[in-house]
């Protein structure tokens, strides 16, 4: 039986987001729930702001196009994003945004085929006092309305800038679990879905 392969993004490009820190214990609670898991930069992945004038004028940007690629080749979404005002960030936005765009192939079918009905996970992480779960409705409403299906289970990492040991580990236990427990609903959500 293959593992599922859960793709995991951060909404911050940031050396040190904490959101990235997040997303590495969410996804040791994937692999400890038997899911493959593969962590990408968006700030490796350029994007210019949507533009339907531009997409009409040059296509599909290449890097959009790969992270076409790389969802259709997941069976699932592990997601930290900082809140920006209350909502998920505006790079995230624009990413998605473009991932959900026709395919480059010419077939007019759009990006949201490779997300469709597949699971997805949430968490954010603030150091302010509310762990940034003002955004994760929107970011829940938003992934929904991609095709995605969000886990109900999700986490708001609250002081997240005291929240870690220098070994990158969430010193709370029972934060650190619950983050975990994100990534594990994901894993096994994508082998209920595979059928597993």
């Amino acid at each position: 039986m293959l593992k599922p392969r859960l793709l995991a993004l951060s909404g911050s490009a940031r050396r040190d987001s904490l959101n990235r820190k997040v997303l590495a214990v969410m996804a040791r609670g994937a692999e400890a729930a038997g899911a493959e898991v593969r962590v990408v930069s968006l700030g490796d992945y350029p994007l210019p702001l949507y533009d339907g004038d531009l997409e009409d004028s040059q296509g599909l940007p290449d890097n959009a196009a790969r992270l076409q690629q790389l969802f259709a080749s997941h069976d699932g979404l592990l997601l930290a994003s900082p809140e920006y005002n209350g909502f998920f960030t505006p790079l995230l936005k624009n990413a998605l945004d473009w991932v959900s765009r026709p395919l480059p192939d010419g077939s007019g079918r759009p990006g949201t085929v490779h997300v469709r009905g597949k699971p997805a996970g949430i968490t954010a992480a603030s150091p302010g006092g509310l762990g940034g779960i003002r955004s994760l409705q929107h970011t829940r409403q938003y992934l929904a309305n991609l095709g995605f299906l969000v886990v109900p289970e999700q986490m708001g990492v609250s002081q997240a800038d005291k929240a870690f040991t220098d070994a990158g580990e969430l010193g709370d236990e029972g934060v650190r679990k619950a983050v975990e427990g994100v990534g594990a609903a994901v894993a096994r959500l994508a082998m209920a879905v595979r059928g597993d």
